[in-house]
């Protein structure tokens, strides 16, 4: 037996025979043409097989993981056809004359060089994108193919995993990842969680062929894993997979029990949602509705702004599906780490403190009045609120509730059906925080958005992986923020909810109940355990 140690990014405990993902070799050896033209036909062709495979898995993807995900790919696409790298390789090629597959495999490493090199974290992580896409048109031209297939219970190991390796793996024979690279923020991490899939990354391992159909053991927990494990370790980590299923057996048991405290206390038990494919987990595990519709992946992956009707008809897909629960959309939030090409938004030096949120809404009255006729168009079919994002001024509150005033005037105007609405605000800077009092006379609920309040309070890009023993989001400022913000909403009589990351935080339960908050959001996988947290509270 020998045991590697890495950093554990989702925990269990998963057997398997090893998968070992062996790459493709990566350098691309430069085969001088005296025909550029041919290489570049050649390069087109590549370019239409890379383009169908890459909808298929996109296809593939939205129908197994959700359209969320299935992003991963479509970003991938639309890279593809970008003039200035499609423009690059031919140049190369006809300057150089050098061949289709070099010239795909040095643009590539520029671009994805460059992307790497830039202060915004969403540019940052196209690095990747671009590689692993440059990658699938180099494997078109030379006709080479990964192995993927797999047909019995699997851990995965690999150097690393690209986006488009991550989601072509079949998931049902995926018992587990250990990378020798990655990060807690990776694609093939992200997915881990999403699955429930116990993952290693940063591992301590030799990679090499040998290694391949042995047994190993994985304790994502401790980040651990065992090639070969012997008896002694196996009987105890079967039996920590037993209590494990057992935990989660006690989870089920909570299904369709009220989300309340011993002592009576009601909480709101929502989920968090980014496309109406969603919805099928938020049914699976139960939730009481929806506390966060991230609607601007409504927007993302496409080449133009999408029509009143396509929102209307995302928006009452979800409203009617949760059967008169509430569901809380909250508009637009493009911006900072989620950019759409077609905004034409100004390159910005610090984007998360650009342009961004209720900002655009605002700088752009049609594309606000869209959304909202959309949205208000749909709670005609089931309980609907709105939430703003980013808000930092009681200016701002008062402009998006007379927009949404003149929407409900026009619609009522043209004989459309619309239901009552409350309209809320994220609280997400600390201007809100402060002025968190003022704000709760103008609106019905408030919704606190941790990830972003943590990153503003503490002066810390949360995406930044380098400062992650700095990043605190227990740090005393939060938590007192987080009291001051209960107790404004508790005043002025209006309900309080958490839709960012410390909602499941189990260790922050107890405290968020104690200080008034009526509502947790969470991803839905979280919300049977979130239930079992609760109920057991005095």
């Amino acid at each position: 037996m020998t045991i590697h140690k890495g950093r554990g990014v989702f925990p269990g405990i998963a057997f398997g025979k090893i998968h070992f993902l062996q790459k493709n070799d990566a350098i691309v050896e430069n085969t001088p043409t005296s025909d550029p033209q041919r290489e570049i036909n050649s390069f087109l062709t590549a370019k239409a097989e890379a383009d169908r495979q890459l909808e298929e898995l996109f296809e593939s993807t939205k129908a197994e993981l959700g359209e969320e995900s299935a992003m991963i790919i479509d970003v991938q696409r639309m890279m593809l056809e970008d003039e200035d790298f499609c423009g690059a390789i031919k140049s190369m090629i006809h300057d150089e004359g050098c061949s289709a597959a070099y010239a795909v495999s040095q643009t590539g490493q520029q671009f994805s060089a460059t992307f790497a090199a830039m202060d915004d974290a969403y540019m940052k992580e196209r690095a990747t994108d671009v590689l692993d896409m440059s990658e699938r048109l180099v494997d078109c031209l030379l006709g080479r193919r990964q192995n993927f297939n797999l047909t019995h219970p699997s851990v995965v190991v690999a150097e690393d995993l690209t986006p488009s390796e991550t989601l072509q793996l079949d998931k049902a024979y995926v018992r587990a990842f250990v990378i020798q690279k990655g990060a807690a923020n990776s694609h093939t991490a992200i997915l881990a969680r999403m699955l429930n899939i116990p993952c290693i990354v940063q591992a301590d391992i030799t990679l090499n062929i040998e290694i391949g159909g042995k047994e190993m053991a994985v304790d994502g927990e401790a980040g651990l894993c065992y090639i070969q494990p012997n008896d002694a370790t196996m009987a105890v980590l079967l039996e920590r997979q037993a209590t494990e299923h057992a935990r989660r057996e006690l989870f089920e048991k909570m299904r369709g029990l009220s989300t309340v405290t011993k002592s009576g206390k009601k909480i709101r038990l929502y989920s968090n949602i980014g496309s109406p494919d969603d919805l099928p987990s938020v049914l699976e595990n139960n939730a009481e509705g929806i506390g966060l519709f991230r609607s601007e992946f409504l927007y993302l992956g496409r080449n133009n702004y999408p029509t009143e009707d396509e929102l209307f008809e995302a928006y009452r897909k979800v409203v009617q599906g949760m059967s008169g629960r509430q569901v809380v959309i909250r508009t637009l939030d493009i911006g900072a780490d989620k950019q759409v090409d077609y905004f034409n938004l100004d390159t910005e030096e610090n984007p998360a403190l650009g342009l961004r949120g209720v900002r655009i809404c605002i700088d752009r009255p049609e594309l606000f009045r869209t959304q909202l006729r959309a949205i208000y168009r749909a709670s005609a079919f089931g309980n609907v609120a709105i939430m703003f994002p980013m808000v930092i001024s009681l200016w701002e509150v008062i402009r998006c509730k007379e927009t949404a005033q003149a929407v409900c005037e026009e619609l009522a105007d043209e004989g459309i059906a619309f239901g009552k609405v409350e309209l809320g605000i994220m609280i997400e800077t600390p201007a809100s925080v402060i002025i968190a009092d003022s704000l709760a006379k103008e609106v019905d609920f408030f919704s606190v958005g941790t990830n972003d309040l943590t990153q503003y309070t503490l002066a810390i890009d949360r995406q930044n992986s380098k400062l992650e023993q700095f990043y605190d989001a227990h740090h005393p400022a939060i938590i007192a923020m987080l009291a001051s913000i209960a107790k404004a909403a508790k005043n002025n009589g209006i309900w309080a909810g958490i839709c960012g990351e410390l909602a499941a935080d189990l260790s922050l339960t107890e405290t968020l109940v104690d200080m008034g908050y009526d509502e947790l959001s969470v991803s839905p996988t979280f919300t049977l355990e979130m239930r079992k947290r609760i109920r057991e509270l005095e």
